[in-house]
């Protein structure tokens, strides 16, 4: 999720079970504390490029670490927490705001670990999109709300609103589950699996993907009272032998396919467009297109021990924008 969503719903875990004379303090360290397990960010290299996809969402934001990235948290904001609270209410209320991250993340799509170190299972509930202004606003609004007027009940609204959307987000899920079983067996498909993901800062406009033995089809499914289907692309599934029959099974590059077919949840493809391309098809701007936001380059004539070059392509043009909100609209 995005920064201001994840320090938002710190805060009103903590702020919800505050006081009002400090209300402002406990807000702030459950804010700190909901930011925080995104420091593995940091954990990156120029020459091993996907290092950042294993550790992002990985041991910071696993449900066992989350008492100890408390008690990190409490520890630094202590020369500022010791002011207004004791270090029991400090460690609370980081604790409080820490136990939002990971959670939180879940509910994306783009997978969490969160039972690191027993399983390295990425958990992705699909049921917001990574931002959403409908969430964050009201959410924002009334933590803020809260913290002026030094009433936690507002904070406790606020929960109850991020309660609602998110259980909406799953109804909508299961709805669009069922639209993508009905177009793929029009089509006379039995898929291998499916799965149904928001679109971008909504629960209206969602993509759904495929598999079949062959291929990976996506859709967009526009789900409002009634379920309205915008048939999408198919591509072949990457098959190594066939589409880089050059590569070498003990080189980094096969063993760096591998840490993206993990990363990806085994959803990979040759790019249409660069042979040498392979591409994580769950994710595009448009929801019916195969167009990935990120992929990794293979090179015929590299060293056995270089490294693929990730890729990344998340910029649309107004064409595309407008294609969809038109979508999003009907």
């Amino acid at each position: 999720m995005d920064p201001i969503t994840q320090g938002t719903l710190g805060a009103t875990l903590s702020e919800s079970f505050s006081d009002r004379d400090k209300i402002k303090a406990v807000s702030l360290l459950g804010c700190f504390a909901g930011l925080s397990a995104d420091i593995d960010v940091l954990f990156q290299s120029p020459s091993n490029p996907l290092l950042f996809l294993e550790y992002h969402r990985q041991f910071t934001h696993s449900l066992i670490f989350i008492p100890l990235g408390a008690l990190i948290c409490a520890a630094l904001s202590w020369p500022y927490a010791k002011k207004h609270l004791s270090f029991q209410q400090a460690y609370f209320s980081c604790l409080l705001g820490y136990a939002t991250h990971g959670l939180l993340d879940a509910c994306t799509t783009y997978g969490t670990q969160l039972f690191w170190p027993f399983s390295d299972m990425r958990v992705a509930w699909n049921n917001v999109s990574v931002i959403d202004p409908l969430f964050t606003i009201p959410l924002l609004t009334l933590t803020v709300t809260g913290v002026i007027k030094r009433n936690p009940v507002f904070a406790r609204f606020g929960l109850i609103w991020a309660f609602f959307y998110l259980s909406l987000g799953v109804i909508q899920r299961d709805r669009v589950v069922a639209t993508g079983i009905d177009l793929a067996q029009s089509r006379n498909h039995t898929p291998i699996r499916l799965e149904a993901k928001p679109g971008f800062g909504n629960l209206v406009l969602w993509k759904v993907v495929y598999e079949t033995d062959t291929h990976f089809y996506v859709d967009a499914v526009r789900i409002g009272l009634a379920p309205k289907a915008i048939p999408g692309d198919r591509i072949e599934k990457l098959n190594l032998a066939q589409h880089f029959p050059w590569l070498d099974p003990s080189s980094q590059q096969a063993r760096d396919i591998e840490r993206f077919r993990w990363f990806s949840n085994r959803y990979l493809a040759v790019d249409q467009r660069f042979p040498n391309r392979i591409i994580d098809v769950r994710y595009s701007i448009l929801p019916n297109e195969i167009k990935a936001l990120w992929a990794i380059d293979l090179d015929p004539e590299a060293a056995p021990t270089a490294h693929v070059k990730f890729t990344t392509n998340r910029k649309g043009d107004r064409t595309t924008m407008s294609k969809l909100a038109d979508m999003m609209f009907d």
